[in-house]
């Protein structure tokens, strides 16, 4: 009988170590893009959909992108212009799955005084290196005929970007949505002087993985697109619901969420197939153009849409 226990008991751990190891580990920031992910966990979406997923909040890109190289995780959301710079280190990590588009959402604010981007000239300005909020302000300043030489770089998250000009630590802050919501309220005298709505598609995001991780669990991934997709969906006929699970998520209250979210357009399945029938494409090509501009020495080759992409599974989905 006690052998007989001992054999359960051994079965038992192991099924549960198993249980573990399918755990898909899935890393985010507090960014309203993202928002179906929290959509999806609380609402039992990717249980229906036969996947696992524990849902890890970062603050900065770079941790993001070091957990995923370590193993430490399996799928990170995040920004188009972030694979492209991998690509250019040598990192294997390809997206599956368009997540969002920001306009509105990604800005650079300033406060008293600074009207434009010409007269950041000489002043402080935080945003946090290799991020969109990276992409964003070297795309403002060359559109202005300026470069990052012509400002003072103050590295920081865009979490804490905005609070640094609230502070009156900074002249500008490069960040996106709740933040720039949450500094505008603080003070009328801060603006936006400039967003990604005056370039659409530069700031958009992806589901991604290694190559590797991917060729090895199509179901997961299979089952996070279907999971996404009915999170969205969920979203759309439940908008109140949906929005009040995505501030609590983000720490936005609800009177600067709701206007927030209208800067960022979410991409279903069917959104999905028909962008990459060959605008998100294009779209790739004139980011890693603005990256390669911007920084040479960093950005020495524009990847080709299709050495950063997966679609298998989504097009599987998509059928």
């Amino acid at each position: 009988m006690l052998k007989k226990l001992g054999l359960a008991a051994i079965v038992v751990a192991a099924t549960v170590s198993a249980a573990c190891a399918d755990t898909v580990k899935l890393g985010l920031q507090p960014w309203l893009g993202y928002g179906p992910l929290w959509v999806a966990k609380e609402k039992g979406f990717f249980e229906k959909n036969g996947v696992d997923v524990a849902l890890t909040m970062f603050n900065w890109d770079q941790d993001l992108a070091a957990a995923l190289a370590s193993g430490n995780l399996d799928v990170v959301a995040g920004a188009t212009n972030g694979m492209i710079a991998k690509f250019n280190q040598g990192f294997d990590q390809k997206g599956f799955l368009v997540m969002d588009v920001s306009f509105q959402a990604d800005a650079v604010l300033a406060g008293n005084g600074i009207g434009t981007i010409a007269a950041l000239k000489g002043k402080k300005v935080a945003f946090e290196s290799g991020s969109t909020s990276d992409l964003l302000i070297n795309y403002a300043l060359k559109a202005n005929g300026m470069t990052l030489a012509d400002i003072e770089h103050v590295p920081m998250g865009a979490s804490e970007a905005g609070l640094a000009l609230i502070a009156g630590h900074v002249d500008a802050a490069v960040t996106y949505e709740p933040y720039i919501s949450t500094a505008l309220a603080q003070d009328d005298s801060y603006k936006v002087i400039f967003s990604a709505a005056q370039k659409p598609g530069l700031i958009s995001d992806m589901l991604t993985a290694r190559s590797d991780w991917i060729k090895a669990h199509p179901k997961d991934v299979e089952g996070l697109i279907r999971a996404w997709d009915d999170a969205i969906g969920f979203i759309r006929a439940n908008p109140a619901e949906g929005g009040e699970l995505i501030a609590k998520a983000v720490g936005s209250p609800m009177k600067e969420f709701e206007p927030a979210f209208k800067g960022v357009r979410l991409y279903n399945v069917a959104e999905n197939k028909e962008f990459l029938k060959g605008d998100f494409q294009s779209t790739i090509q004139e980011i890693g153009e603005i990256m390669h501009a911007t920084k040479p020495d960093e950005i020495k080759k524009i990847p080709p849409a299709g050495d950063l992409l997966a679609l298998d599974e989504l097009n599987a989905v998509a059928k």
